[in-house]
């Protein structure tokens, strides 16, 4: 059972989140047209577009999901983590030069708009933006449900509010993501990030060796897991009790379907100097495979703490991480880790309300063939009405975090992978190609996910797949099939349908 936390860790909190407040003031004051929104004036260094991309890729997904979904599946859990080897090159060496490019030439503020530069195709950037705006709901949904588990944590409203703790608490959340969204934009997000990115790989590796501590070592906690009867020797195999197909489908998932976030790759077109994305796959890839120790050490031992009777067994798998932060970790760090997550969560939130309002504001009325006057005013008003839709999304889900957060990441996969990896690396892929694909991805995924959940309606069968096989997964590989396939019928080797100017990005 989580109460309420030491006061050392609320004041390191209050303190900590005072100095987030003020940097989005800061922020704020920083922030004078659309263009500060939403790219933060296409202004930021090396060390910032890293650690901002960290945070958009893990936040409340990683430090509160990641352990709770091992808890709940064993080391198999991990297929997720895997990717992070290799994705930050992945990105680097396909798409992230040419996006960044792209914004040299044209005014280009959002994967949408990429698509529409490359295609010429409002059908394919209209979907495009729809996909990022679906997704939103998910990925924003997981971080302010993330958010909801660490006031509980923090403040102890379980015992206060019972059953309806968790909504109070997002409630809370919500209402200081907005505060800070709203008036701070891109700007205060990425500000943020170099504040608690920094302190994040730091805790992560301090809470790693306390994680490992706290069980007696790596081979300590492997036994008392091995021998446990809750957990046993399955928990420590690869695959443990998930089938073969689910491990595949979430490598597949966080490895490929990586080329199609838009939080991602929205952060390309924030660096100042597009000479500098050689350091990127260094700089990323060490922060985000240092932040994951605290996935792994959470994630093994709090299971070796329940096997040994240190601690009762869990009834939310989310709480893990809240659980050994409280009762394992020394009151400051564990309220610096708190704060932390709070402030990579609000940073990540930001991100996501406002490349979803982009969506809104700016892309879809360019689909319609339509420009919305005063960009920064009804941004911030669409900032508004995205959140709370994502909170009552991820309320109503009811799922675990890192369950919601997968559905989030395999839809921005399925529908924009393909579209922006293969698209702005062959010129021979054509708009037909490229809104099929978008189409397909969005639209099965959708569909299989709504079919594998929904009890609403019992004479609708689910999704006949092998045990095991994702529905994101599925969308994703049907995505890339539909792409080749039509390029294949309806595309021209010299992909002369290309602007000149696009082309010349294309060829770098």
């Amino acid at each position: 059972m989580i109460s309420l936390a030491d006061p050392t860790i609320i004041l390191t909190v209050v303190v900590y989140l005072t100095v987030v407040v003020a940097i989005g003031v800061w922020a704020a004051r920083r922030t004078h047209n659309a263009k500060d929104f939403f790219i933060a004036g296409q202004g930021i260094g090396l060390l910032v577009t890293s650690l901002a991309t960290m945070s958009a890729a893990f936040s409340g997904f990683l430090f509160i999901g990641g352990p709770g979904l091992t808890y709940r599946l064993g080391m198999a859990s991990f297929f997720i983590a895997f990717p992070v080897s290799f994705t930050a090159g992945l990105l680097c060496w396909t798409v992230a030069k040419r996006l960044r490019m792209l914004s040299e030439v044209r005014e280009v503020f959002t994967v949408p708009d990429a698509i529409l530069c490359r295609f010429r195709s409002r059908w394919a950037s209209g979907l495009a933006a729809a996909a990022v705006v679906i997704g939103t709901l998910g990925y924003l949904g997981a971080q302010l449900q993330a958010m909801g588990v660490i006031i509980e944590s923090i403040f102890g409203t379980r015992e206060l509010f019972g059953e309806h703790s968790l909504a109070f608490a997002m409630a809370a959340g919500l209402l200081l993501v907005l505060a800070y969204a709203v008036a701070g934009g891109m700007v205060a997000g990425v500000y943020t990030d170099v504040f608690q990115g920094i302190l994040m790989v730091g805790a992560a590796v301090t809470v790693f060796y306390y994680a490992l501590e706290s069980g007696g070592g790596l081979a300590s906690i492997a036994e008392q897991i091995a021998n446990s009867e809750t957990f046993g020797t399955a928990f420590l195999d690869p695959l443990g009790n998930l089938p073969v197909m689910t491990a595949i489908g979430f490598f597949f998932i966080f490895a490929v379907g990586n080329l199609g976030q838009p939080q991602t790759l929205h952060k390309f077109y924030m660096l100042d100097d597009p000479r500098k994305l050689k350091w990127l796959p260094l700089t990323l890839g060490l922060s985000q495979t240092l932040v994951v120790l605290i996935w792994l050490g959470i994630g093994l031992a709090v299971p070796a703490l329940v096997a040994s009777g240190s601690l009762d067994a869990l009834t939310r798998p989310d709480d893990a991480a809240p659980t050994f932060l409280l009762n394992f970790a020394p009151p400051v760090l564990a309220g610096l880790v708190f704060a932390g997550i709070l402030a990579a969560i609000m940073s990540t939130a930001d991100s996501f309300v406002n490349i979803a309002s982009a969506a809104l504001v700016r892309d879809l009325p360019k689909a319609f063939g339509k420009r919305i006057e005063g960009e920064l005013f009804w941004g911030r008003i669409a900032v508004v009405g995205i959140a709370i839709a994502s909170a009552v999304f991820a309320y109503l889900y009811g799922d675990l975090i890192a369950l919601l957060g997968t559905f989030a990441f395999g839809t921005f996969a399925a529908a924009l992978a393909p579209a922006i990896a293969v698209g702005l690396n062959w010129r021979r892929v054509t708009p037909i190609a490229a809104t099929a694909s978008i189409a397909t991805g969005l639209g099965l995924n959708l569909a299989l996910e709504f079919l594998a959940k929904q009890t609403y309606f019992p004479a609708l069968p689910k999704p006949a797949f092998q045990p095991g096989v994702l529905p994101a997964a599925v969308s994703l590989a049907t995505s890339f099939t539909v792409l080749f396939v039509l390029t294949w019928l309806t595309g021209k080797p010299e992909g002369d349908d290309i602007d000149d100017d696009v082309a010349a990005v294309m060829e770098l």
